[in-house]
């Protein structure tokens, strides 16, 4: 490769020729892959002789290049990944580092480190065994410069093992053991007591901030017992100390205004400090906060460190709060929020809340309080630019790095966890400052109010504060409606609406009438942000059946109203409102839902339309050279999408309430009953017209995010309706693609749209040949793409199961395919929700069509079948073998298809047992009941679900509240649910490891015990049981009825809730009388076949016989509920 050549290429790409310009470019991309590409750029990076811009330019191809195509999965290649040629990759190892030391520019130092860090992540330390002892080297050198770029290169290990396997677990601490000591020494000879520094303070604050970003990295996960050692934490906590403490020498300045000041190099050391010190606390030395699990790795550090260093760092804070809030120092927001963390943290503990307890109401005064009011750049966004701010405000507290957000947090966390002694000084504070009368600022009433707002969970659960909420609001808040302060009157919406939404009470009609109409008036406010703040602050008052008589009058205008507010800013808690409206007075607006329907597809067609120009503007800026499309923020728009698609299903749900349910008759060609039809609501024709194109506007502009609502849509659509409408089918095509494409993981979600094509359109598959093709493409791919997991293939067993049961009798020439699949899969999986669809694949084969399945499933092995039918039977037998209504039902139906078939069509080494399939009937039925006990129960659970999660938003807050209030000790250590979670989390963790290590030891000793080459056929790998003629299974099960082993049910019971029912997917199966479809089979073959009726019912047993007679007299339960009662004797 040629340098001069390739420089030049990268010089004409800043020319003013745009032909020139392109050509440039096309012929970088052309040569981007050839051999020696990649060392050529390295020589032109490191040429100081070359303009600067060309060697950024160089330097940024080469990052995307590594980055893109350094390692290639095997399993997942990528159209734009070319592999990298070993020659440059050599190259790149050895020359990257000395490049680094090098770099001229923080732009070309951050794309070298940004390579390492890949290299490191995929070849150290194996394919690059002499890094670390480089490194070392790097650290220990008298050259400033190298040593900055030894810590560079150090951090970008611990970046890439910050979260380490077991095996990277063993080689962190003796990197951390090699490598600390130097840093630790380095860092304390930049931070001299005496003598002049060996570099200027702010050069120095640089490198204190990669040392001290490394030591975070390290304990991200993991505290190695060379840290947890007291020559460790005591000079490391020695140097966080001080550069906590650290003050710009006098006539040192930093550039730059305040926002400058908080990326400067001097706030990033000090972040790090602080972040790290927090770090060692909550993770490492916090006993509260230790769960269960890993309290022997680190309780005894904690026990030490929370009485004998937990205090240092309080006292450190403390200054530096002290020093804050006099005035004496200034401190950046993330140090701010580092430091109400921190204090946060304190409140939990015994020991540290010893300390801040003396402190508590003085750090609420004069800390927190101040965080809460606005400023004139918050006043100056209000004004001049409205539409940012309600995007900024409306999620603000949940802004983690905020300052703000960290006080509302350190508030509800005193008033919460220590209650009986800091509650009511916090109101008391608070009431203090609004009843200062004409002295209180604005900016101070308004703070006075937001917390007011954080707390209003807190207040209305408080059995004494909550009656007097409602003279508070008419004392404090409703005057503000009228004050000249535009963020005021936001803020007096804001406490009326939380306040409403746990339920405030007013006892007078009067104030109560007064507080909904000043949000009524508010929504026509000349600014924005007052009216969106009055629009979802009125919704939180829905639930009070006066407020909603009151609104009946003016509800077109409101509705209005909250479309053009969503269409001027694009929240989604707009959205959120407009469900509530919609919810609360469905019987009012369904008669004009096509119209709402239609608002809601033009405002999503419209932020669709905006999303895709930004991204399209993006990749049209894409030349390789400095453009990452990942960067890209489109996330409002994609949760605005979101909340539209959501408000669009609220108005769909609206119609079950109107939509009667009628029987139809069953008169498929094979018995099976098609499903009760909905009496569809005509409206919602109109509106499934309107929705549609929302739905391939999302699929043909591949947004990942909005894949899962645009198929919640057509499942919507199509179950709602129960057909599918021509315009529908290309959403089939569509679905196809993208799977086949960018969407394979996303087949779960394809699902159940997927199945109501097929349930309710397959008339549409019989017409076109081509569709059945796709779904049966897309069911292969499932179950042997090496992509995709467990889970994808049950899914695609669902999947063909629907194809199965919808298009019987047309997709003959598929069934060995699905079979051949099918057995493959059977028999290289120990999961046994996978076990389970398979089988039931293999049943719903035989039940299509039995005389073909049998015959592929011998062709697939010799006595296939036979083998199959042991399986089969071991299953039913077994009490987990068929757990589900779904797959007793299948079997059920199946075996009552397998009486009917021609005996010359059933298998020689079937025969000898065909008289026991009515016994493998009943014992199947046996286990109906409690089957479908199970079912309806788990369906009552889903259906009480939402109740339950209000309640449970209702009362979790009185429990813990209560629960303090109880607490006698309440300056002892606190363990609450948030501690109790942390145990769940660590012990979940621990089992998963623990049984996936069993699994893959059970997995390697049957792969031993089996052996290979056994001659066994795919089925009979998949379950260890008896394969020997005429011991088999099928004739021993079908011939007693006796129960059998299932000897992994110790693994099905920790799978048991892989194994529950689906209630996501309708069958035609699901609205079948298993027993009249039983007696009706008995009965037509006692009339077509008596000898084989009497051959079937003769071999039964006493006890089975007994068992036939109740599945004979078993009655619907309808037919049931209407017999007479039996009098008593």
């Amino acid at each position: 490769m040629d340098v001069h050549t390739l420089t030049t290429l990268f010089a004409t790409t800043f020319g003013g020729d745009t032909n020139q310009r392109r050509a440039a470019e096309l012929e970088i991309r052309r040569i981007s892959t050839h051999e020696g590409m990649l060392t050529a750029l390295m020589q032109i990076i490191g040429n100081n002789a070359l303009d600067l811009s060309i060697r950024q330019a160089c330097v940024v191809f080469f990052k995307n290049r590594v980055s893109r195509s350094y390692h290639i999965d095997p399993a997942e290649p990528k159209p734009d990944q070319a592999p990298i040629p070993a020659t440059d990759r050599l190259a790149i190892k050895q020359n990257i580092i000395p490049l680094l030391i090098a770099a001229p520019s923080r732009l070309i130092r951050v794309q070298l480190t940004a390579c390492i860090k890949i290299l490191v992540t995929n070849d150290f330390p194996e394919q690059w065994p002499d890094l670390l002892s480089t490194v070392v080297k790097l650290l220990s050198s008298d050259d400033l410069a190298t040593v900055y770029g030894g810590l560079l290169v150090n951090l970008e290990i611990f970046k890439s093992y910050r979260y380490r396997s077991p095996k990277e677990e063993k080689l962190i601490p003796k990197i951390i053991k090699k490598t600390f000591p130097i840093l630790v020494s380095l860092g304390q000879k930049l931070i001299p007591t005496q003598g002049p520094p060996p570099l200027p303070p702010l050069d120095a604050a640089e490198f204190l901030h990669v040392i001290l970003k490394t030591y975070k990295y390290s304990i991200a996960s993991n505290l190695s017992k060379h840290q947890q050692t007291h020559d460790s934490i005591v000079a490391w906590g020695t140097l966080l100390f001080q550069v906590v403490n650290m003050q710009l020498p006098t006539g040192v300045t930093l550039s730059g205004d305040k926002d400058e000041w908080e990326k400067h190099a001097w706030w990033k050391a000090k972040k790090w400090a602080l972040s790290t010190l927090n770090r060692l606390f909550e993770r490492y030395g916090n006993p509260t906060h230790i769960p269960k699990p890993l309290q022997k790795e680190y309780l005894t550090f904690a026990n030490h460190f929370v009485t004998a260093f937990a205090p240092e760092i309080f006292k450190q804070y403390l200054q530096q709060i002290e020093l804050y809030i006099g005035g004496q120092a200034w401190m950046s927001n993330k140090c701010l929020n580092l430091v109400f963390n921190f204090f946060g943290s304190c409140i939990k503990p015994k020991a540290t809340w010893a300390l801040l307890k003396p402190h508590a109401q003085t750090l609420v005064s004069r800390l927190a309080f101040p965080q809460l009011r606005f400023d004139a750049e918050k006043a100056e966004l209000f004004e001049n630019d409205p539409v940012e701010y309600v995007r900024f405000a409306i999620s603000e507290f949940e802004d983690y790095n905020s300052p703000r957000s960290a006080a509302v947090g350190f508030l509800l966390n005193l008033a919460t966890t220590r209650a009986k002694t800091e509650f009511m000084g916090i109101l008391n504070f608070i009431n203090s400052v609004l009843n200062a009368g004409t002295a209180v600022t604005p900016e101070d009433k308004y703070a006075a109010l937001t917390m007011i707002v954080a707390l209003a969970a807190v207040i209305m659960r408080n059995s004494e504060v909550r009656p007097a909420m409602e003279a508070f609001c008419v004392n404090h808040v409703l005057p503000e409606f009228a004050s000249p302060v535009g963020l005021m009157r936001e803020v007096a919406c804001q406490v009326i609406g939380n306040l409403s939404s746990y339920k405030l009470e007013w006892k007078d009609p009067k104030n109560h009438e007064a507080s909904f109409r000043a949000l009524v008036a508010a929504m026509d406010d000349p600014q924005l942000p007052v009216r969106v703040q009055a629009a979802i602050s009125l919704g939180e008052t829905l639930h009070d059946e006066s407020v909603k008589h009151a609104l009946l009058p003016g509800l077109e205008k409101i509705m209005q109203d909250l479309f053009k507010l969503s269409d001027e800013t694009d929240i989604d808690q707009l959205s959120e409102t407009l469900e509530g409206f919609i919810e609360e007075f469905k019987d009012q607006l369904l008669p004009v839902s096509p119209q709402i329907i239609a608002r809601l597809c033009q405002s999503y067609m419209r932020v669709l339309g905006e999303q895709s120009a930004k991204v399209d503007n993006a990749e049209a800026d894409d030349n390789d050279l400095n453009t990452n499309l990942a960067d890209l923020d489109t996330d409002d728009k994609t949760f605005a999408l979101m909340g539209i698609t959501k408000t669009i299903q609220t108005v769909l749900g609206c119609f079950d309430e109107l939509e009667e349910l009628e029987d139809v008759s069953k008169a498929v060609a094979s018995g099976l009953g098609a499903q009760q039809h909905r009496q569809v609501n005509p409206a919602i024709l109109l509106i499934q017209d309107e929705i549609i194109p929302i739905i391939e506007a999302t699929l043909k502009t591949q947004v990942l995010e909005l894949y899962d609502t645009a198929w919640e849509l057509v499942d919507t659509l199509t179950y709602r309706t129960r057909r599918v409408v021509p315009a529908m089918w290309p959403v089939l095509k569509l679905t196809y693609d993208l799977f086949k494409s960018t969407a394979v993981d996303y087949l779960e979600e394809m699902l159940p749209g997927l199945c109501n094509f097929l349930l309710f359109g397959s008339e549409g598959f019989v017409q076109n040949p081509d569709y059945t093709r796709m779904v049966l493409e897309i069911f292969v791919t499932a179950l042997t793409d090496d992509h995709l997991g467990d889970h994808d293939a049950v899914n695609g067993f669902k999947l063909i199961e629907s194809v199965m049961l919808n298009l019987k009798g047309h997709i003959d020439q598929a069934i060995p395919t699905i079979i051949n699949t099918t057995l493959t899969k059977y028999s290289t999986t120990e999961n046994p929700a996978l076990k389970l669809a398979a089988l039931d694949t293999l049943v719903i084969t035989l039940f299509y069509n039995p005389a073909l399945a049998l015959r592929t499933l011998d062709a697939a092995h010799p006595n296939g079948s036979r083998e199959f039918f042991d399986k089969w039977f071991t299953a039913m037998n077994s009490e987990k073998g068929l757990p589900r209504v779904h797959d007793k039902k299948l079997t059920i139906l199946t075996l009552c298809e397998l009486l009917k078939m021609d005996l010359n069509d059933v298998p020689v080494g079937l025969k000898e047992g065909w008289n026991g399939l009515v016994a493998g009937i009943l014992s199947v039925f046996k286990g109906l009941p409690e089957a479908e006990q199970r079912k309806q129960e788990l369906l009552t659970s889903f259906e009480d679900t939402e109740d339950e999660d209000d309640e449970d938003d209702e009362n979790d807050m009185d429990e813990d509240f209560a629960g303090i209030e109880d607490d006698e000790d309440q300056d002892g250590d606190v363990f609450d649910d948030e501690t109790a979670y942390l145990d769940m989390l660590a012990e979940e963790g621990a089992k998963l490891r623990a049984k996936q290590a069993k699994r893959v030891a059970k997995a390697q000793r049957k792969a031993a015990e089996a052996g290979v080459g056994t001659g066994k056929g795919p089925l009979a790998a998949g379950i260890k049981g008896d394969d020997d003629g005429d011991d088999s299974d099928y004739s021993e099960a079908i011939g007693s009825g006796a129960d059998s082993e299932d000897e992994d049910s110790e693994d099905e019971e920790s799978d048991e809730e892989d194994l529950n029912e689906d209630l996501s997917i309708e069958t035609i199966v699901d609205d079948v009388d298993a027993y009249e479809y039983f007696k009706q089979t008995l009965a037509g073959l006692q009339n077509s076949n008596p000898q084989v009726y009497q051959a079937v019912t003769t071999s039964l047993t006493v006890d089975q016989q007994t068992e036939l007679m109740e599945v004979m007299a078993h009655k619907p339960e309808a037919e049931a509920a209407e017999a007479p009662a039996v009098p008593s004797t």
